[in-house]
């Protein structure tokens, strides 16, 4: 795929997030010199991809007389499975290393250790609980799907910016694959991820738009005190927090 030009460089982004931030069924595609430093941008644009994969299974579910509960159930396995648990894995990482580790290095070994010990297993089984109690509330799939929108967006529109303003916290992994991600591309993630809050109502959006900030902020200090810096588990682990706080916010605002 050639990336000399604007649109170019713009569907070879897109097609870049979606073959790293999901595993849905893609070609096999060249993307030239980009790297997800470059497309990061468009990570609200994959978690748009994935909302509607769970809403259309939501959808589906109860057009079937399925109640809303399982439904809700279904959709959470669907978008996890389309996402191959990416950020769940790093959320259960970093529970594990900051809870268990003592040093930043034990942290970081912890953390690369693919065993998942009591810290990780409690924090997924709550994140995985909460996600779906908020898709509970919902009995639409049009609900379902603005909650979805919002919520997968917003939290992948704030992981450049997470990159970007955090030193990576070992000079391999995540930073050295990843490259380096710049301001500009950082703030058109976060402005995506934002303008898709909006489909809470003006409230509910300001409302979300307050509590990420909070995450965002109040993370990144606990990241930089913890391990001195951002791995990829830590960007997974930010995106578990801001889509819990979005669809509890969800919950309210749609309800």
């Amino acid at each position: 795929m050639s990336t000399n030009s604007a649109p170019a460089r713009i569907a070879t982004d897109i097609a870049l997030s979606l073959v790293f931030f999901t595993r849905l069924p893609l070609p096999v595609l060249d993307f030239g010199e980009r790297k997800l430093a470059d497309a990061i941008w468009a990570a609200p644009i994959a978690g748009l991809v994935v909302a509607v994969v769970g809403a259309a299974v939501f959808t589906l579910a109860t057009s079937l007389g399925v109640a809303s509960s399982p439904a809700a159930a279904l959709a959470l396995a669907a978008m996890i499975l389309s996402t191959g648990s990416l950020h769940e894995d790093g959320f259960s990482d970093v529970a594990d290393g900051f809870g268990g580790g003592r040093t930043p290095e034990r942290k970081l070994e912890i953390m690369h250790d693919s065993r998942i010990g009591a810290y990780g297993a409690s924090a997924l089984g709550l994140s995985i609980l909460i996600r779906w109690s908020a898709l509970a509330e919902f009995s639409n799939g049009w609900s379902v799907l603005l909650a979805l929108i919002a919520a997968h967006a917003a939290s992948r529109g704030l992981l450049g910016a997470f990159l970007h303003w955090l030193p990576p916290a070992t000079a391999e992994g995540l930073s050295t694959r990843v490259g380096t991600v710049s301001q500009g591309t950082a703030q058109a993630s976060v402005i995506l991820g934002g303008v898709a809050l909006l489909m809470l109502g003006l409230g509910g959006a300001i409302a979300a738009a307050i509590l990420l900030a909070l995450i965002f902020h109040g993370f990144r200090k606990l990241c930089l005190r913890q391990i001195g810096g951002h791995t990829g588990d830590a960007a997974g682990a930010l995106q578990q927090l801001c889509e819990i706080a979005v669809l509890i916010v969800a919950s309210v605002a749609l309800t």
